[in-house]
């Protein structure tokens, strides 16, 4: 290893974007984030106070909505855009709109995600889309799908028109000439999400990386998957692009695991989930030629591993195989600092109503306190730039 590595520790970098008055409010974020007791009192509170209707709405857009989400409608996220962009960072818009189930709110979600797509065309301020598929599709038909079950008529119809919705998505992303991303799901549901993936790359990634599944690398099985479906990518003529995450239902999976009685799919131990996300990403480095890649973390370590690589084989900063991201109003020690030295980066921006994106704000919220550190970390970035600002 060579002893080039980026400085995470560059707070001054990091959030020269935020006034002192913001880089306060984020602090007392993070604060009540960083306190489970504090942190469940208030992910309660909103989901009753938003069901029975009370006027909260405004509270929660100028506190965690504004933190994590760039606004309520893809017009309203183009300040977002642009103060990223001001910093080289590029803009995911992520249509956040969970927990709907009927097939007339999936057709409005996919009609969103194909407006998010046409946003994006031509802007080199917003590099990808995303989507995830249970937004245009329900839960029950993903599982039997992927568990490849007899579907009775009423099944096959669903099954037929989630294919068209996700069909449909990745044809507009085709035809507009933009990157998107299928985010990864629950276990339970993935292989079929695997299938119409892998299906989109093979039509649609044949000249250059459009579509990119995503992979969850606290899974047992996810490094021998990529493999393999690198392997097949390219015997069958078409470029594999893929996002590398850890994971975002770990409690969840091995819940769900201990209670139907399986191996749990998530690896025993946090190092193990480490070594596999960095053996993917040196794995995809290794086949940069015919790999398009993103390593999507929050993890100083797995980033700066593979920046050095990049530094050690002359791959350069910008190659258009190779991406970062991290989520918007998180990370910004790692996004900015990567962009700074001319590497490709982008944030997740989350967008929707309010009332709608509380669910993903809930589960954001969920997954910062369940990770060790996590929080703490971002506190104390927080509290050595005030420092040095003398705002403490």
């Amino acid at each position: 290893m060579s002893d080039f590595q980026l400085d995470f520790q560059d707070t001054a970098t990091a959030f020269a974007d935020k006034t002192d008055k913001q880089l306060k409010e984020k602090y007392s974020l993070f604060k009540r984030l960083n306190s489970p007791f504090l942190s469940a009192i208030a992910r309660r509170g909103a989901l009753i106070a938003l069901s029975l209707g009370l006027p909260v709405e405004g509270i929660i857009k100028s506190t965690i909505f504004a933190q994590f989400c760039g606004g309520e409608t893809i017009d309203e996220c183009s300040s977002t855009v642009e103060l990223l962009a001001a910093s080289r960072i590029g803009s995911i818009l992520d249509f956040s709109v969970e927990g709907k189930s009927s097939e007339e709110d999936f057709d409005r979600t996919k009609d969103e995600i194909l407006r998010t797509i046409e946003r994006g065309k031509g802007d080199p301020r917003i590099p990808f889309a995303a989507f995830k598929t249970t937004g245009i599709a329900p839960l029950g038909t993903l599982e039997r799908l992927s568990a490849k079950k007899k579907l009775d008529a009423k099944s096959q119809a669903k099954a037929e028109r989630i294919k068209k919705r996700f069909t449909e998505i990745c044809e507009c992303a085709y035809d507009n000439g933009q990157r998107i991303f299928v985010d990864a799901e629950d276990s339970w549901i993935q292989d079929a999400i695997d299938r119409m993936a892998t299906e989109m790359m093979e039509r649609f990634n044949k000249e250059r990386p459009l579509i990119f599944t995503t992979l969850q690398m606290y899974r047992t099985d996810r490094l021998q998957h990529l493999k393999d479906a690198r392997r097949r990518a390219k015997a069958d003529g078409y470029l594999y692009a893929v996002k590398l995450v850890r994971g975002a239902y770990m409690e969840k999976e091995r819940e769900r695991a201990a209670e139907i009685g399986y191996p749990s799919p998530i690896h025993a131990t946090g190092a193990d989930t480490d070594a596999d996300y960095n053996a993917a990403i040196e794995y995809c480095l290794k086949h940069v030629d015919d790999v398009a890649f993103v390593a999507a973390t929050h993890n100083e370590k797995s980033t700066s591993l593979l920046a050095a690589k990049m530094h050690e084989s002359d791959i350069p900063a910008d190659h258009p195989n190779v991406f970062f991201s991290q989520l918007y109003g998180m990370g910004d020690n790692i996004s900015y600092v990567l962009a700074k030295n001319n590497y490709a980066v982008t944030k997740y921006v989350p967008y929707g109503p309010i009332a709608d994106v509380v669910p993903y704000l809930i589960r954001r919220a969920e997954e910062n306190t369940s990770t060790a550190g996590h929080v703490s970390r971002e506190l104390e970035l927080l509290a050595r730039e005030l420092k040095r600002r003398h705002l403490v």
